[in-house]
């Protein structure tokens, strides 16, 4: 399983160091929470600061929209360095009319699910999608505990894409750590956005090491 790191629970002051750890530690891409203050009560940061971010480091970045009009913002997002956006399907936009511009504007398209969402809503999307984001906790705060009950969502959603024949990628974000990898990869999750059990851990690089050997 690989993992991306949520850089939210990093020291923003020191964020050239937290980065520079985190390419040493083998991850495979960075896992940008964007959150408007509207779709959730949080405010993190735009595209302003993945700009800043991106000549620090040479891991992919992977946009999060946690926004309630995320269309506007997607021209910023992938000029400021995205490799991927990820778009809600809960947010007041059209999903048709943004995982095109995603793709007109050369990034990779993801979407994303709440944990009241059901799994089905995804379906019709698997064929215009490199990933789906599954949320294990609800949106708009770190350290929060995995529900458990999401995920027979990652394993219907395996299920449909092996269906459909695709080759879609599906994430997991939300309480994920060195106790509840095994369920989780066991759901049938290949990407592990981990924040504070990752940044926070004694020994990040084991953490790494038991998400690759699942």
């Amino acid at each position: 399983m690989k993992t991306a790191p949520s850089i939210l629970t990093c020291d923003f002051a020191r964020l050239d160091k937290a980065l520079a750890a985190l390419d040493r530690l083998g991850t495979d891409r960075l896992h940008l929470d964007v959150m408007d203050g509207v779709f959730v009560p949080n405010i993190s940061f735009g595209p302003h600061m993945a700009a800043c971010l991106r000549p620090l480091t040479s891991l992919p970045f992977d946009c999060h929209l946690m926004v309630q009009r995320p269309l506007g913002l997607l021209p910023a997002f992938a000029k400021a360095g995205a490799d991927s956006i990820t778009v809600h399907l809960e947010c007041s936009d059209p999903t048709g009319e943004l995982l095109a511009r995603i793709r007109e504007l050369g990034c990779r398209a993801g979407i994303a699910l709440n944990p009241g969402t059901p799994v089905q809503a995804a379906y019709p999307w698997l064929c215009r999608v490199d990933t789906v984001l599954v949320m294990t906790v609800q949106p708009g705060f770190g350290g929060q505990a995995l529900r458990e009950d999401c995920l027979p969502k990652i394993t219907a959603l395996r299920r449909e894409i092996r269906r459909q024949g695709l080759a879609v990628e599906i994430e997991a974000d939300g309480g994920i750590n060195a106790d509840t990898l095994p369920a989780v990869a066991a759901a049938g999750c290949d990407v592990a956005v981990m924040g504070s059990a990752l940044i926070n851990a004694r020994d990040p690089a084991a953490l790494v090491a038991l998400a690759a050997g699942l």
